[in-house]
This record gives C-alpha cells, sequence and structure tokens, in this order.
C-alpha cells in the first residue's frame, strides 16, 4: 500500500473524526475530549504492538517517537481549539496547508520533487481552502482572529509531527512508533488537562462518540506515520490534509448540508491533483 493511498484513508478517518469534533466540542471540554480519543488509541494499539513487535522502537527511533507523540498531543489540542471556535471554512483549509511545510522538508532532505508535482500539491491545497471558504457554515461572528492563531499552529505542529514519524519509522517497529507516539502525545493531554482550570474527564454520555474518534483518530495517525517507510512519505501528509474536504463531503451526504456547482468543481481539482500524484 502506496504513501498516497495511506494519506487517503487518513484523510477519511480524520473527516469523520472532525465531524465528530463539531459535535463533541460544543458539549464537552476539549482537553477532556481529546484526552478520552488518545486513551482509546492506546488502548488499541499498544497490545497489539507489545504482541507484534514489543513496546520499544529500535535504536534511536523510540527518541523520534516521543518527539513525534509530544507534538501531536500540542497540534490535536491546537485542532480542537479551533474547530470548536472557529467556522469549518475558516479553520479547515489553514490547518490543511500543512502539506506545504511537509513537502518542503522532504525537499531539505533531498526528495526529488518535480515542478508538476508542486503544483498538484497546491492545487490539492488550493482546492481544499476553496471547498471550505465557499461552505453555508454558520456563525460568521466567530473569534476569527483566535481561530486563526489556533489553526497556524495545529497545521505547523501536524506538519512537524507527520516529519518526526517518518523519521521514527526509519528505524522499523511501526506499531511501536505508533504506540509510544501516543502514549507520549495522552502524557502531554494530561499534563495540560491537570494544568489547567475545568474537568479532566468526559461527560458519561460522550463516550461512546469519544471512543469512536479514538478509533478514527489512531487509524489515521498510524496510517501516515506508516507512509514513512514507503516511497515518497510525504505525498501521505498531502492527501491526509483533504479531510478538510471530506468533511464537508460528509455533511452533504449524512447531515444534508447543501453542496454548490463551485464546491463540487473545488472537489474535481482536488481529485485530479491527487491522481496525478498517484501516477
Amino acid at each position: 500500500m502506496g504513501a498516497l493511498t495511506l494519506g487517503l484513508i487518513a484523510a477519511l478517518c480524520w473527516g469523520f473524526h472532525d465531524i465528530c469534533v463539531r459535535y463533541v466540542s460544543q458539549r464537552t471540554g476539549i482537553l477532556p475530549a481529546f484526552l478520552t480519543v488518545l486513551v482509546v488509541g492506546c488502548l488499541l494499539v499498544v497490545p497489539l504492538a507489545v504482541f507484534a513487535e514489543g513496546l520499544w522502537p529500535k535504536g534511536n527511533g523510540v527518541w523520534w517517537s516521543l518527539a513525534s507523540g509530544l507534538m501531536f498531543g500540542l497540534a490535536g489540542s491546537a485542532h480542537y481549539k479551533a474547530f470548536s471556535i472557529g467556522p469549518v471554512r475558516l479553520v479547515a483549509p489553514i490547518i490543511g496547508a500543512y502539506p506545504a511545510l511537509s513537502v518542503g522538508w522532504a525537499v531539505l532532505n533531498g526528495e526529488p520533487i518535480t515542478l508538476f508535482q508542486w503544483l498538484a500539491v497546491f492545487m490539492i491545497i488550493g482546492g481544499v481552502g476553496f471547498v471550505a471558504a465557499s461552505s453555508d457554515d454558520e456563525a460568521s461572528a466567530a473569534p476569527k482572529l483566535e481561530a486563526v492563531i489556533w489553526s497556524i499552529l495545529a497545521g505547523a505542529g501536524f506538519a512537524i509531527t507527520f516529519a518526526l514519524g517518518h523519521i521514527a519509522t526509519i528505524w522499523g517497529a511501526e506499531l511501536a512508533t505508533i504506540a509510544i507516539a501516543r502514549i507520549a502525545a495522552m502524557l502531554v493531554l494530561i499534563a495540560l488537562a491537570l494544568g489547567l482550570p475545568g474537568p479532566v474527564l468526559p461527560q458519561r454520555a460522550q463516550l461512546p462518540i469519544l471512543a469512536v474518534m479514538g478509533v478514527l483518530d489512531t487509524v489515521a495517525l498510524g496510517a501516515v506515520l506508516i507512509a514513512g517507510t514507503r516511497d515518497n512519505p510525504e505525498f501521505a501528509a498531502v492527501a491526509a490534509s483533504t479531510f478538510g474536504l471530506l468533511t464537508v463531503l460528509l455533511a452533504w451526504l449524512f447531515l444534508k448540508e447543501k453542496m454548490t456547482l463551485t464546491q463540487w468543481g473545488g472537489v474535481m481539482i482536488v481529485f485530479a491533483a491527487i491522481g496525478y500524484l498517484a501516477l
């Protein structure tokens, strides 16, 4: 399974996940919700890692895994915060622009990226932004500057998370890498939750949906990190960034939100660009 396919799997999981975030973030605290998602992920992946490979990644892989997890904890917190206060049409395109950093990092590390591949990357980023920006979302009076700041922090954090995670997977033990990363992210959230006012645990009624979100988030992050062992792993980050577009599509499919003709044009541009990268 190639990096691009793994990225699309991640995007699909995060698309469903972010529909849930929009619902949950209005009803429970951000940190308790994200902490529960991470705990569920740990319960899912840690036993698999111990059984298949052992929990400790090889060599320096453990340090890169820890760094990736710490950054994911911070980036995920910013992600939840951004979605809780800003409209999707503002938040999604900013967070979804992180592949520019991922591809830029790949270039600095000697990965051959052609001009047409760069154009495809920016077509994907632009298409996601266009679809999200043209959506008739709520709350035009939302605190936009704060949402922009949190979105930028989240997007940059995800780019760093994936770069560190791809380095970690070079050392092998993919499941162990994912497990250590999630444990580190969970520890970050525990520290934040204990250090800030407010509840640490979510409402009991929210636990089922948070459990589903934990599974989706674990599969998504695992897919992007495993792509580190494939050719052009940065393309997994590019494909995963379409989660914002898929969130809009899923809202159209399941929540019966309207899609305009121009939005469908943006969708076609994005998937045409993804198809080119897959060649």
